[in-house]
C-alpha cells in the first residue's frame, strides 16, 4: 500500500504574511500552494493570509493576454516581460488553463518555455491551479494575483492558455485586455469569436517580420476596420491595432507605451477604480457560486440520491426537471 499523501509542513500565518510582504519568492510560492489547496485547514490559513496582505495589494496594472493557437504567445510574453523588467518593473505571469482541469497541470511547461524570463530575479511565473471548474481556477488565480501584488509585483500578466470561456474569466479580472493575432486577417476574423474581439483594448499582429511584414500591415488595417463596428467601450478608450515581432523584438515597446496611455486615461476619468470595484463584487458572487457547488456536490446524501435519480431518468420514471427540483429541495431541507 502506498503512503498516504501528507502536505508539506505548514508555517505560521505570520511567517507567510511577512515573507510575502518582504518579496520572498519561496514563501510566496508556498503561500500560493495553500491557496490552491482543498484541505479545510489550508482554506482557513489561506483566508488569514489573504486578509492580512489585502491592504498591500491592488497596486499593479493587470494585463490579460490571449491569442489564437500558434500566435507565439509564450515568446511574446517572455520578450514583453523582459522589456518591462528592463524598465524597472517587477512582473508576475499567471496562467489560466481550463485543460489543466483534465490533465492536472498541462501548463507546467510554461517555465521551460520562458526559461530566460523565469531566471530573472524580478520575474515570477506561476501556472494555473487544477480545479473542477473554470470558475474555481479563475478564483484561485485572482487570489494568487493579490499575493503577487502584495509581494511587490507591479505588472501582472494573466495568460489564457485554453480557449472558450477562459478569455471572459481573464477579462473579468484585468485592467487591460491584449489580443494577439496573426496576419491573414480575413481567415483569422472568421475563426475568432466576436465577443473576444469586443473585449480587446489592443490587438497585436505578431510575427510581423521578413516576408510577413506586408501581410501583417494589411491585417492591421482589416482589424482596425473590424473594431470600428463595435460600440464605444465604457472606459472611453479606442482600441489600438499594431504589429510586432517577438523574435526580432520589434514593436514590443509600443505595446507597453499604449498600456501606459490607457492607464493614464482610465485613472483620470474614474473608469479604472470603478472597474476594479465591479470586479471585486463579481468576484464575491463567483466565490459564492463555487462554494455552493462544493457544498452541494460534496454532500454524501446528495451523491447517493443523484445516482438513484440517474437510474430513474434512464427508466423514464421521473423527468430531468422533476429530478432536479427534488434534489434541490432535499438540499434546501438539509439546512
Amino acid at each position: 500500500m502506498g503512503k498516504k499523501f501528507k502536505p508539506k509542513k505548514r508555517l505560521k500565518a505570520e511567517e507567510y504574511i511577512n515573507g510575502i510582504l518582504d518579496g520572498n519568492r519561496v514563501i510566496l510560492s508556498r503561500a500560493i500552494t495553500i491557496i490552491e489547496s482543498n484541505l479545510e485547514s489550508d482554506k482557513k490559513l489561506a483566508k488569514e493570509i489573504i486578509q492580512a496582505v489585502l491592504p498591500r495589494s491592488g497596486n499593479s496594472i493587470r494585463i490579460g493576454i490571449t491569442g489564437v493557437p500558434g500566435v507565439g504567445k509564450s515568446t511574446f510574453i517572455e520578450v514583453f516581460g523582459k522589456h518591462l523588467i528592463d524598465q524597472g518593473h517587477k512582473v508576475a505571469i499567471l496562467s489560466i488553463d481550463p485543460s489543466s482541469q483534465r490533465s492536472k497541470g498541462s501548463i507546467l511547461g510554461d517555465k521551460t518555455r520562458m526559461e530566460e524570463l523565469a531566471n530573472l530575479e524580478n520575474a515570477y511565473i506561476r501556472p494555473s491551479a487544477s480545479g473542477d471548474t473554470l470558475g474555481g481556477v479563475a478564483n484561485k488565480t485572482g487570489e494568487t494575483m493579490l499575493l503577487c501584488e502584495a509581494a511587490g509585483y507591479d505588472v501582472v500578466l494573466i495568460e489564457t492558455v485554453g480557449v472558450g470561456q477562459s478569455e471572459t474569466a481573464v477579462h473579468g479580472m484585468t485592467d487591460f485586455f491584449l489580443l494577439l493575432m496573426l496576419s491573414g486577417a480575413g481567415d483569422e476574423l472568421q475563426g475568432i469569436k466576436k465577443g473576444i474581439m469586443e473585449m480587446a483594448d489592443m490587438v497585436v499582429i505578431n510575427k510581423a517580420d521578413g516576408d510577413n511584414i506586408r501581410r501583417s500591415e494589411m491585417a492591421k488595417l482589416q482589424y482596425q476596420n473590424a473594431l470600428h463596428i463595435f460600440p464605444q467601450s465604457k472606459s472611453g478608450w479606442t482600441p489600438v491595432v499594431s504589429t510586432a515581432s517577438s523574435t526580432k523584438n520589434i514593436g514590443i515597446d509600443y505595446v507597453w507605451d499604449k498600456v501606459s496611455v490607457y492607464k493614464k486615461l482610465v485613472l483620470e476619468n474614474g473608469y479604472f477604480k470603478q472597474n476594479r470595484i465591479n470586479q471585486q463584487i463579481q468576484w464575491m458572487y463567483n466565490n459564492i457560486n463555487e462554494e455552493l457547488k462544493r457544498l452541494f456536490y460534496g454532500s454524501e446524501d446528495i451523491k447517493e440520491h443523484l445516482k438513484i435519480f440517474e437510474k430513474e431518468i434512464v427508466s423514464s420514471k421521473i423527468s430531468p426537471v422533476k429530478a432536479a427540483q427534488s434534489i434541490i429541495q432535499e438540499f434546501k431541507d438539509s439546512f
